[in-house]
């Protein structure tokens, strides 16, 4: 292992780290990309760790805290984020549940749809409209139950092609 390598390897995992903050996958992912030698990526990884810039448990707290209260999303999109990033599966369990401590899942349905409909008459508010919002909400994550719990009445023939789990 040269030193030089070591050097670089550590100078390119700082400056993606200043960008935002990285989960141990991805930043060792970036680093073999630029070419750094095995050995190498692990000794910077080893580093990283040691100075506490690097840290899956709160990256992914951090990560689906903002997923969560800050772009509404459910927890099944949520947790498919936090895996394409690489965070094990306790960890996403234990994030998601610290997230939804300060938004649960209803209350983000409920505030999606309040914004969906506000500009709308309750009248304008047919099956139609309430299949485009049931579609947008299972785009972002939410369980079809627990969107058809929000939006009221709806019958399953109403929204076609639907996985009714």
């Amino acid at each position: 292992m040269k030193i030089l390598d070591l050097a670089a390897a550590k100078q390119k995992a700082y400056r993606l780290l200043s960008l935002r903050p990285h989960s141990e996958k991805e930043l060792e992912k970036k680093l073999r990309e630029k070419g750094f030698p095995a050995v190498v990526v692990k000794e910077t990884l080893e580093k990283l760790h040691d100075l506490k810039y690097l840290n899956d448990a709160s990256f992914a707290v951090s990560l689906a805290r903002n997923l969560v209260v800050n772009k509404l999303w459910g927890n099944k999109k949520v947790a498919l984020r936090l895996r394409e990033k690489g965070i094990a599966s306790d960890l996403i369990d234990l994030s998601l549940e610290q997230a939804r401590e300060e938004l649960p899942e209803e209350e983000a349905i409920e505030a999606l749809i309040k914004k969906k409909t506000a500009k709308k008459k309750p009248s304008a508010f047919d099956v139609k409209e309430k299949q485009k919002i049931f579609q947008a909400l299972m785009g972002r994550g939410f369980p079809p139950g627990l969107i058809l719990n929000k939006l009221g009445r709806i019958k399953k023939e109403d929204i076609d092609g639907e996985d009714w789990e």
